[in-house]
């Protein structure tokens, strides 16, 4: 998997963060996962607060503990991003699931989101999450593909407030194996 990797936010990746977050901002096109639209004027308060919701055990209602993880290139390029729930309450289990994800949009349709959701779920595993849940709007063929193309299986669909969202399971373990080859082939090209 040469080339690209999932980072702990920090402070070495600042500029490179702080320019996705510009460059969606200017599409004013909704920001996902959520942790982007965090407010990182004060950087270092923004990685307290990320670090906080990863440890953390008072965390508000509604919240649960998560990861966050940038994607980035060979050179230092942040391309995206991923949060990842550690475990689901009860509007999760509606909307968000354990994977939320989004690269930025000068990078999409270059294959990055199937191999950030890969390193995801790989991720996922290591926090003991045998089976994630990752769900999008019906109408986001981009990010259902995505969803697929790493073991995704559709459970249903629900509207909520006049959205359909489809909800997928997929076992990590297999998704894990069958990322190996699709990244090991990408490599090659």
């Amino acid at each position: 998997m040469s080339g690209y990797e999932l980072v702990e936010p920090s402070m070495e990746y600042r500029d490179e963060y702080l320019d996705m977050i510009r460059e969606w901002m200017e599409t004013g096109e909704n920001m996902v996962p959520f942790v982007l639209k965090f407010d990182c004027a004060d950087f270092d308060a923004f990685l307290r607060e990320l670090h906080r919701l990863k440890t953390g055990s008072d965390l508000g209602s509604g919240k649960v503990n998560s990861s966050t993880y940038w994607l980035v290139n060979a050179d230092r390029r942040v391309l995206g991003a991923v949060n990842i729930r550690h475990t689901l309450n009860e509007q999760l289990l509606t909307i968000g699931g354990h994977i939320g994800y989004g690269i930025r949009p000068s990078e999409r349709r270059k294959g990055h989101a199937t191999r950030l959701f890969a390193l995801a779920l790989r991720k996922a595993r290591g926090l003991g999450i045998s089976k994630a849940l990752a769900t999008c709007d019906k109408e986001n063929v981009g990010s259902a593909k995505t969803i697929l193309n790493n073991g995704g299986v559709l459970d249903s669909e629900d509207t909520v407030k006049g959205t359909v969202i489809q909800r997928y399971w997929i076992e990590t373990g297999e998704a894990e194996a069958d990322a190996d080859d699709r990244l090991s082939a990408d490599d090659d090209r």
